[in-house]
């Protein structure tokens, strides 16, 4: 009987340890948008419709050691030249950088763009006018918690 419960003890502390949080993309724009997931390979293309969310666990790429969420206005912009919105991350142990960065333009010009985790206590990105205010936009947290992106968010 000890045995069993020291077992069930120990497996779910392993279980919570190992918990990682998820890199969350919200669209607030009135239009579709439509997000790849690139590390080592590309994924399939996910349209993401006004008022809904894409969802990822946070993981590690062996290859290229990060993710970048590629994110467009138009449906086929990673492979046409259209401005994107990348949100990178990179989990290592406890914890997972993350940044926020553009190429090719800015996709949400004139919208405002946040990078917001759940813990309160990390660092916020936020791009009132859809475009980089410049500098550097590396921010770290506990890879336990969600960090959500909201593009045409209400504001900063």
């Amino acid at each position: 009987m000890h045995l069993s419960l020291l077992a069930l003890a120990t497996t779910t502390l392993a279980t919570a340890a190992s918990a990682v949080g998820n890199a969350v993309v919200t669209n607030n724009c009135a239009d579709p948008i439509y997000l790849w997931s690139v590390g080592s390979s590309v994924s399939p293309k996910h349209t993401i419709p006004s008022g809904a969310n894409y969802t990822e666990p946070f993981h590690h790429d062996d290859q290229s050691g990060g993710i970048a969420l590629k994110i467009t206005r138009t449906d086929n912009g990673l492979y046409d030249g259209s401005p994107q919105l990348t949100y990178s991350y990179s989990i290592d142990g406890e914890s997972v950088w993350y940044d926020l960065s553009s190429v090719f333009g800015d996709a949400f010009e004139g919208d405002a763009v946040v990078v917001k985790p759940e813990d309160e206590g990390c660092g916020s990105i936020c791009w009132p006018e859809g475009t980089t205010p410049g500098g550097s936009q590396v921010k770290t947290c506990g890879a336990g918690g969600d960090v959500g992106l909201v593009v045409c968010a209400e504001g900063c």
